[in-house]
């Protein structure tokens, strides 16, 4: 974590939660695969510094397949099959912003253009969905949420389904949120099409003089 978070968070890393989660993991690592690697854990922080932050996508695990998560929400590596949710996600951008589907799932382009992609809980046994929550991932994150929040500048927060609009509480009133139904299959037909959350992020950071968000994704390299 070798960026501005790292002194914004640094006393979170004296609490006693964080050593006993930091053994939880260590334990399940050595018994059973985790997702992601240990090294990516927080690339969400380190591709997207607190200084750049002008967005905030919150979803809840890592994807918990072999070879999906690395690091930031919604999104997988480059040559894993695009999941659900983001085929939804994609198909709102290219109906809201005109962008065609990339043809990968990897969102560090965004992460890039000050998009934090932010994962509540950010481990998971493989096959496993919500096997490491309330563990202490949650106390980190909403910290961070904290933080983010805590910018004097606005960010616009995007909730997608009711557990990322549980977290409205913790933002600051002069930042904008964009809240609508989650883009998984089961729920996007509900109210997440038709929303349009890339352009209303866009005219929110414009309408505060900040530089909008570049939400094209060409192909990562490498």
């Amino acid at each position: 974590m070798q960026t501005d978070w790292k002194s914004l968070l640094s006393e979170q890393f004296e609490q006693p939660y964080w050593e006993e989660l930091q053994r939880f993991v260590q334990t399940e690592r050595l018994h059973d695969q985790v997702f992601p690697a240990h090294d990516e854990v927080f690339r969400a922080l380190r591709l997207t510094p607190h200084a750049d932050v002008r967005a905030v996508i919150l979803g809840q695990d890592p994807y918990h397949g072999p070879g999906q998560a690395h690091g930031l929400s919604f999104s997988v590596r480059p040559g894993v099959a695009v999941p659900p949710s983001l085929r939804n996600i994609y198909k709102e951008l290219h109906d809201d912003m005109g962008i065609e589907h990339p043809g990968h799932g990897n969102l560090e382009a965004w992460a890039r253009s000050g998009v934090l992609l932010l994962n509540s809980v950010l481990t998971v046994r493989a096959h496993d969905a919500g096997s490491h929550r309330k563990q202490g991932w949650e106390i980190l994150t909403d910290r961070i949420i904290e933080v983010v929040s805590e910018k004097s500048d606005p960010v616009v927060f995007i909730l997608w389904g009711n557990f990322a609009r549980s977290k409205a509480s913790l933002i600051a009133s002069h930042h904008h949120i964009i809240e609508s139904p989650h883009p998984s299959p089961l729920s996007a037909s509900r109210g997440f099409f038709g929303t349009k959350p890339f352009s209303r992020a866009n005219d929110a950071l414009v309408e505060s003089r900040r530089e909008p968000i570049d939400w094209s994704l060409p192909i990562p390299d490498g």
